[in-house]
Order: C-alpha cells, then sequence, then structure tokens
C-alpha cells in the first residue's frame, strides 16, 4: 500500500449507460445506509442468524441483495430465499472440486429459476504495488533482486483463468485486505485504494465482492461525517464503471496460455499480464485450432494427446511460436535436429515457426514472461506502453466495431504521463476519466504502422477510445 497518494478530486460523470461492472459490498452491519447514497445497487450479506433480518431492512433501502454462503448452504437458503427477498445466493466455493460446483449449481438453478446463483472466487488479492517478488528454486524461496520495475500484485491472471474455467459466468472475485501496521489495521484502507480496488475489476471487465474495513463500515452505517467523506471519493469510481456503452468486448491477445486452473501456471500468467502482453487462457480440453487464432505464441503448461499435439504442430508450421513447459514426451516434431537455448529449454524448426520444449517448470516467472515478450515480433506487438512501470493495460475490441478501447491503470495511485503505442491507424483518440469525466482529446502520431499517443495525466484509472479513419465505400475506389 503506497504511503503517499494524491487525493481523488471528486466530479460527476453525466451519463447513464448499460451495465459495465457490478461492485457488490459486503455488508456485516445490521442496517445499511439507502441504495442512492451508497452509490451501490448491489449488496452482499453474508449468511447466519441475523442475516434474513438484514437482508429485509437492505431490501427496503434499495438494494438487490444477495446471500454469501458456503457450498454446502446453498441448497438450504435457497429454500428460505423467497421469504428473506433475496435477489440471488454468492457462493464460496471452498475447496470444493470444479466438477461438484457445476453440479450442484444446475440442480439449484433447476430448482430455484427465479435466483440468481454465481460462484465467487476468494482468492484475489489487494490491488498494489509490492517491493521484490519470491519465487522457489531448488525448493528454496529467494527474493528476486531489487530492479528498477515494481513488483504489482494485480488480479488480472485471476480474471484470465475464471473467463477460460468459468465462461458461463462474468469472473466474480474477492480479497482480504493487506493491512500490514498497526496504524493501517486501525483505520483500514484509504479512498485511494478502494477506488484502485473498484477500477482494477471494472478494467477488466469482472465482477467485484468489495470488503469494507470496520471502522468504515460502522461509520457509514452511523452517518459518520469523515466516514462519508473518504466513501464519497470512492463513488466516482463506482459511477465510471457502472456507466460504460458496451460490456461484451473481446480482449486483444498476442499469447494463448494452455493450462489447467493450478499453481504451476497462474505465476507465469501472472508475469505475462504484468507485461502488458495480451493474453487469453485455454481450458486443456478447448484447445482447437480456433482457439489459437491471431496469436503469436501459445505456451502449454498441461499434458496432451497426439490429436492436440497435431493442433500446436500445425500452429507452428504456419510461422507460430509454441513453449510447452515441464515437457518430457515424445512427438513428431523431435526428428528434427534440436538447437540447444539453455540447460534446461531446446528449440525444432518446425514449418515457418518452431517449438520450444522446456524440460523443468518455471522457476523465474519474472524472466519466462521477459522470454516469452522476445518471442513476439516487435511489429505484431498489439499495445506497448513507456513511462509506466506501475501501469496496466488491456486492449479491447468492441464487438462488430473497427475502433478499440485502451483500459489503464496505476497501481501507484500517484499522477502520472503514460506514452502508448497501439497497432494499427487511428485518427481519433479520446480519454477520460473518473476524476475529470468524459473526455479529452489526445494527439494521435501515426508510426510505422502503429498509433502512438500520450495520456497527459492518469492518476489511479482511465480510459482511452480510438476511432480509425472512415472505411472508403467501394464505389470511391473505383
Amino acid at each position: 500500500m503506497p504511503m503517499s497518494k494524491t487525493a481523488i478530486p471528486v466530479f460527476v460523470v453525466l451519463f447513464a449507460v448499460p451495465v459495465w461492472s457490478k461492485v457488490f459490498v459486503r455488508w456485516t452491519q445490521p442496517v445499511p445506509p439507502p441504495a442512492k447514497r451508497l452509490g451501490v445497487n448491489e449488496i452482499v450479506i453474508p449468511w447466519n442468524a441475523a442475516a434474513p433480518s438484514s437482508v429485509q431492512s437492505a431490501a427496503e433501502r434499495g438494494y438487490r441483495v444477495y446471500a454469501e454462503v458456503a457450498m454446502s448452504e446453498a441448497s438450504s437458503v435457497a429454500k428460505a430465499a423467497a421469504r428473506s427477498g433475496l435477489a440471488g445466493i454468492i457462493v464460496n466455493p471452498g475447496d470444493a472440486h470444479p466438477d461438484q460446483i457445476d453440479q450442484s449449481l444446475r440442480k439449484l438453478r433447476s430448482a430455484y429459476p427465479k435466483l440468481i446463483f454465481l460462484v465467487v472466487n476468494p482468492n484475489g488479492k489487494q490491488p498494489q504495488v509490492r517491493g521484490t517478488l519470491i519465487v522457489k528454486r531448488n525448493g528454496v524461496l529467494e527474493a528476486t533482486s531489487p530492479t528498477a520495475q515494481p513488483w504489482l500484485d494485480t488480479n488480472l491472471a485471476l480474471v484470465r483463468l475464471e473467463q477460460a474455467f468459468r465462461p458461463a459466468q462474468v469472473p466474480l472475485y474477492s480479497f482480504a485486505w493487506d493491512l500490514t501496521d498497526a496504524l493501517q489495521q486501525q483505520h483500514g484502507p484509504d479512498a485511494p485504494d478502494y477506488a484502485l480496488a473498484v477500477a482494477e475489476a471494472g478494467a477488466f471487465d469482472a465482477d467485484l465482492v468489495l470488503s469494507l474495513h470496520e471502522r468504515l463500515e460502522t461509520g457509514l452505517a452511523q452517518n459518520n461525517p469523515s466516514a462519508w467523506a473518504l466513501w464519497d471519493q470512492v463513488k466516482p469510481y463506482l459511477r465510471f464503471f457502472s456507466q460504460h456503452p458496451k460490456r461484451h468486448l473481446g480482449s486483444e491477445a498476442s499469447v494463448a496460455v494452455v493450462a489447467e486452473d493450478n499453481t504451476a501456471s497462474y505465476e507465469p500468467i501472472n508475469l505475462l499480464a504484468r507485461h502488458n502482453i495480451g493474453l487469453r487462457v485455454v481450458r486443456p480440453a478447448d484447445l482447437s485450432p480456433r482457439s489459437l487464432e491471431a496469436v503469436d505464441v501459445v505456451v502449454v503448461f498441461s499434458a496432451f494427446d497426439k490429436q492436440k499435439a497435431e493442433i500446436l504442430t500445425d500452429f507452428a508450421k504456419k510461422g507460430g511460436v509454441t513453449v510447452l513447459v515441464d515437457s518430457h514426451g515424445s512427438y513428431p516434431w523431435q526428428l528434427a535436429r534440436p538447437i540447444r537455448l539453455s540447460e534446461q529449454s531446446v528449440s525444432y524448426a518446425v514449418g515457418k515457426g518452431r517449438i520450444i520444449e522446456i524440460s523443468e517448470p518455471i522457476a523465474d516467472p519474472e524472466m519466462f514472461a521477459q522470454d516469452i515478450r522476445r518471442l513476439i515480433d516487435n511489429h505484431k506487438m498489439r499495445i506497448s506502453l513507456w513511462n509506466a512501470l506501475t501501469t496496466v493495460a488491456v486492449l479491447y475490441r468492441p464487438a462488430g466495431a473497427r475502433g478499440r478501447i485502451v483500459e489503464l491503470l496505476n497501481y501507484a495511485q500517484e499522477p502520472l504521463q503514460v506514452q502508448v503505442q497501439v497497432k494499427g491507424s487511428y485518427r481519433s483518440i479520446r480519454f477520460e476519466t473518473p476524476e475529470h469525466g468524459c473526455c479529452d482529446s489526445l494527439k494521435p502520431v501515426a508510426h510505422d504502422g502503429f498509433t502512438e499517443f500520450v495520456v497527459p495525466w492518469l492518476n489511479i484509472a482511465g480510459r482511452v477510445y480510438l476511432e480509425p479513419e472512415p472505411a472508403v465505400p467501394q464505389s470511391s475506389q473505383r
């Protein structure tokens, strides 16, 4: 958590459009403030003996109320939902197997079609800047050496995994606040911390169950002026990410990661995302030629059969690079002469591309992410940032549109200037923020097939709209 933070200017965003991202506020006090005053429509109440009364109070104050329950409690709470006025149930799966969760939810949705059932991933991180990364080498935990590149805790890897392994639901996660000293534990997070948490979920096209510190929640319930002064700085971010014209966006990806939902792949995925390398996660069962369309590199962390091996071979033959992690199998491409890259890795030429085999798990995710970045031709990078060591960018392609949207997050929570380069030619660049609304026009500079522009002021979050030149009618080309 940064020690020095800029106060958040409070401005009102004057537009109303369909939902982009939801923030569910977790509430434990008996009575919440009115929904309009809090600035959220969804509230989550942990289920206990007092919950039915709290649910009724929240519903009377304008909220759609969700009960948060363990998987084992979902059925009994669903039976009581009609009497309680619940809009839905958020299930914390705990250690339950994914197949067990899916089977239980199918039964519940069939039995209670008017209730919404959602699964929350409770393993999120508080978004923040850290100092170093801890890695395991030969069974020993080591801290990476200090570098100019700060370590960021982000939830982008978690969101990408949720999108792959729970595709029917918008990713929903929660996290515990990382309050390390006595003062933080007493007073709780600052307004910029809450704002960054809200902004991160919105920028990643995910939903968030947000816990409030006890001091803040009690203060809001008791109408304490200092509590409201803090929360009113967060509300522009709630508005900004709940009011957006399009939610159905596709994120641009240069890398496909084929992986199970486990710890072996999480940190490498996390570092790829941290380096602003656009990626998609593919479940091993979903690996197909279509799942690899428009990517330059595919990284495989899971075992695969002969049919999947043929898909990976065809990808390389067309000019792609396939990277196999902890690979020990026997494959047709190994008949070619290998090129030794390191003690643990070899490369095989396959058609126009190549297949790289790494014989052990990834020991240094930071170095691995840099190696993957070097495998992507600079002319194929969809987005690059400069002067942005604490910034994460996600490039989106709106459905059926030729433009692009860039979501920017500054984890340092201190204003900075960011230089951005996006592949393609764009004539109009507009920038909006939660603090200043929409929109400032930015000057585009065309350069070698890319469009470059400078974001002059990024505090915590911002959104860039890129519009291309109008398409020339075919009749005009004759």
